[in-house]
């Protein structure tokens, strides 16, 4: 592929990514939907751009970064850097799948390798999202 075509293949890439996602999956460290601190948060995302906002369940906004895409890659591969929240300044390494509406990403903890499989281990965390629509972008004023 050409440069110019892997620069409409990765904006192409991540137009599918624009819009509210809803979380329906968790897993961490091997076991799903753990119960931790994030119980009750019933995270939702919000992608606009390169830039990402997780809200919460009471309204608050504890995670806003930016992410980097390789679509090249097999499987996939998205790099999240946290701007805001107690991670702001810290890059972690992820895979991903985006099928439709379905968003699955598993992310290995800071100075981990990439996860090879949407399965964690020690140190990663799975998330799986709905996409809900294209109205909480605008309600947080990307659009």
């Amino acid at each position: 592929m050409k440069e110019n075509e892997l620069d409409i293949s990765l904006e192409q890439e991540i137009a599918k990514f624009q819009g509210s996602w809803k979380q329906i999956g968790y897993e961490r460290d091997g076991v799903r939907e753990p119960i931790d601190d994030e119980k009750d948060w019933k995270p939702r995302s919000t992608v606009h751009g390169n830039i990402f906002v997780v809200e919460i369940a009471d309204g608050s906004i504890p995670i806003q970064g930016t992410f980097k895409l390789d679509p090249t890659r097999d499987p996939k591969a998205i790099d999240y850097t946290d701007t805001h929240g107690a991670d702001a300044g810290k890059t972690f390494l992820a895979i991903y799948s985006l099928e439709g509406d379905r968003l699955i990403f598993c992310a290995a903890s800071e100075g981990q390798e990439r996860p090879a499989e949407f399965k964690t281990k020690s140190g990663e965390v799975l998330r799986t999202f709905q996409r809900e629509s294209l109205g909480e972008t605008r309600r947080l004023g990307f659009l």
